[in-house]
């Protein structure tokens, strides 16, 4: 009896304790309006909004202890995509970082060919790009140079001499400026069979001919140097239709040459020995009309030449020449 009537109140403690703690909302939606425990649960539906009325998750880690399935959780998780493309990314530096450095020379798609110096061209000299500077660097004669050559500065050396192959296969050769050398006589090959060449720059040198240019020339000079009447082929600006700047200051000259192109707009001979000039040396004699606009800029000053003795020689010009006139 005493068991019995223990257990009673024992299930009327539970039945009280069950009854307090539900919310009065859910003690609404009982339709039985039954006072057991299993009345009022059998109801009472769980979701993500009442679980935590029910359970007590405060204390929830303590409970289980995972002890060591965390690494195995880990381990077993799939990598983002993220993470696999950024160790992809890591991968590829190392793998180009151990190959050995590219030589700079090799780079610059130099040549290894001994210069002057028994060392390579761009050891010797600077290359930077397509130009190629040997300014002051002792030369004797024109070094190998890159195929890519489109610039050369070979000034203040001691080149005396420019054969037939020492431009050979440099097609994109635009400028050669080798001033300041002691450079006595061209090969005719040397410079003929340079399609791109635009400036020939040769002051200072000792040059007492001129070899067959390119017709691609824009600028020539050979200032300061021995040339002569004799030195300069008959007709050799004739078919350099694109020459606009002819210096032949400083030399040995007895005449001017001729015929002038066209396209030329500065002739430079002062400071030689000319005395005489022909009639048609920049007009046509035969087409009066015709006018040589272009050509603004003749030097004559330095010469013997008196130029008040060819008054029809200039009537084609914009300007008069530059000189003695009386």
């Amino acid at each position: 009896m005493k068991q019995t009537a223990f257990l009673s109140l024992l299930a009327l403690a539970l039945l009280g304790t069950g009854t307090a703690s539900l919310p009065k909302e859910r003690k609404r939606r009982d339709p039985a309006g039954e006072g057991d425990a299993y009345g009022l649960l059998g109801n009472y539906v769980l979701d993500l909004d009442n679980y935590d009325e029910v359970i007590d998750l405060s204390d929830y880690e303590g409970l289980t202890d995972y002890g060591d399935q965390l690494p195995e959780v880990k381990v077993t998780s799939p990598a983002p995509p993220t993470r696999v493309g950024s160790a992809q990314s890591t991968v590829t530096p190392r793998t180009l970082s151990s190959k050995p450095p590219m030589n700079r020379l090799t780079t610059l798609g130099l040549l290894d060919s001994p210069g002057s110096h028994g060392l390579p061209t761009c050891l010797v000299c600077v290359c930077l790009g397509s130009s190629v500077y040997c300014d002051d660097a002792d030369l004797e004669s024109i070094p190998p140079l890159p195929k890519t050559t489109a610039y050369l500065y070979a000034r203040f050396n001691h080149i005396r001499q420019i054969r037939a192959g020492d431009f050979k296969g440099l097609t994109k050769l635009k400028r050669i400026n080798l001033s300041s050398n002691s450079i006595s006589s061209i090969d005719d090959d040397a410079l003929r069979l340079l399609p791109e060449l635009q400036d020939l720059i040769l002051p200072e040198n000792q040059l007492g001919a001129l070899p067959a240019l390119p017709a691609s020339l824009e600028v020539l000079d050979v200032r300061q140097n021995r040339l002569r009447s004799s030195g300069i082929q008959p007709g050799a600006f004739r078919a350099l239709e694109k020459l606009q700047f002819l210096y032949l200051a400083d030399n040995l000259l007895g005449s001017i040459p001729g015929p002038l192109p066209l396209s030329l707009r500065s002739l430079h001979l002062q400071n030689n020995m000319i005395e005489t000039m022909q009639s048609d040396t920049f007009c046509d004699t035969e087409e009066h009309k015709h006018s040589r606009r272009q050509l603004e800029d003749i030097r004559l000053d330095g010469n013997p030449i008196n130029l008040g003795l060819f008054p029809s020689a200039y009537f084609c010009l914009p300007r008069l020449p530059i000189g003695r006139c009386c």
